[in-house]
């Protein structure tokens, strides 16, 4: 079966699973999100249907994974209302202005406003007070020169990163230790098998879970690193994108599938890999389902992309605020096929493997 909107892509426990027994909202024991600033809009309309209908059938706890907008996106997960507070989170992260040359203060402050209106302490200690949605965010602790917020020594670190990681992704230990904040009930959603790099386990409090996804979404040399978390070791934090952009983790051990809505047609392993050939695929996680978008709904959007951050730079703002309106909207097609694809059945035939 063709889709018209959404590609499926399964690897082969979960291709086999799910043409033999469907989708069920317990079958799924983690849930992804990837950073990617604002490319999530076109994932608004799945996570209204998820987090508001989907999931709201399961039994069982799941724990959730996510870096930078993909961690941001979760911390609606957990409370009263998800699908209303995944909308609020669209309605703010698309309605921020800058001014025209923002400096990283500035984008830090928009950064601190937008996340104190969308996760307040209520909400915090709502998400932390339950045990259905178990939070799992990646941060990563910056080393040597790269903790500075000195432009030249953060570039100089950088680079030196990107070097390295050319030749191998085990190299980032020299730049970065992850450190992976959890919902205090839960345990790490990959066991101790975490050795590809130095990672730390920090629980949530509500005295650090603003400052973790403040951190998670900490672009180097775009926002300012985040210092001293609360439970954590001293530091300076970033986002947990630089590491694990798209995720280049073992799954296997999961107990159920893993359920990774995605908004485009390539799993990048981490920020320094963009422009490299390694990318992610079935062949390495059997048991991951991705969601993405098919070639003829990015065309359909205008100008044939997904939103990105630079549309900040090229667009004004009315333009760039009707184009991120016009990719949630479009979203919703996404949306709409999947649900129609899982509760006729039909997913066991739309659902594809994922070879590359």
């Amino acid at each position: 079966m063709t889709t018209q909107w959404i590609d499926l892509r399964a690897g082969s426990h979960a291709l086999a699973q799910i043409q033999e027994h469907g989708l069920q909202p317990d079958d799924i024991s983690l849930l992804l999100g990837a950073s990617g600033g604002p490319k999530w809009f076109i994932l608004q309309g799945l996570d209204n249907y998820l987090f508001g209908e989907f999931f709201s059938k399961r039994q069982q706890p799941m724990e959730l994974l996510g870096t930078s907008a993909g961690a941001w996106r979760f911390a609606s997960l957990g409370r009263s209302d998800a699908a209303d507070a995944s909308a609020l989170f669209c309605k703010l992260y698309r309605a921020t202005v800058y001014s025209e040359k923002p400096d990283v203060r500035e984008i830090t402050d928009k950064a601190i406003d937008l996340l104190n209106e969308y996760v307040t302490d209520d909400a915090i200690a709502e998400i932390l007070s339950q045990d259905r949605f178990l939070h799992h965010m990646i941060v990563v602790r910056s080393r040597g020169i790269g903790a500075s917020d000195n432009r030249v020594l953060q570039g100089m670190s950088l680079i030196r990163a990107a070097a390295l990681n050319a030749v191998s992704r085990k190299t980032l230990r020299h730049s970065f230790e992850r450190v992976v904040f959890h919902h205090p009930k839960a345990t790490p959603p990959l066991g101790h098998d975490w050795h590809d790099l130095p990672t730390r386990h920090v629980a949530l409090t509500q005295e650090n879970f603003r400052h973790a996804l403040l951190a998670t979404g900490s672009i180097p040399m775009v926002l300012a690193g985040v210092r001293d978390i609360p439970g954590a070791p001293p530091g300076v934090y970033r986002d947990g994108g630089v590491t694990d952009y798209h995720f280049n983790l073992p799954f296997d051990e999961q107990s159920g599938l893993v359920l990774y809505p995605h908004f485009q047609r390539e799993v990048i392993p981490g920020w320094f890999d963009k422009h490299l050939k390694r990318r992610m695929s079935g062949q390495q996680w059997p048991n991951v389902l991705a969601l993405m978008p098919t070639q003829k709904f990015i065309d359909a959007l205008p100008y044939q992309k997904i939103p990105d951050r630079h549309d900040f730079a090229n667009m004004d703002v009315p333009t760039r605020q009707k184009f991120w309106q016009q990719a949630v909207d479009a979203g919703y097609r996404m949306a709409d096929e999947l649900a129609e694809l899982i509760s006729s059945g039909k997913i066991r035939d739309a659902v594809t493997e994922w070879k590359d």
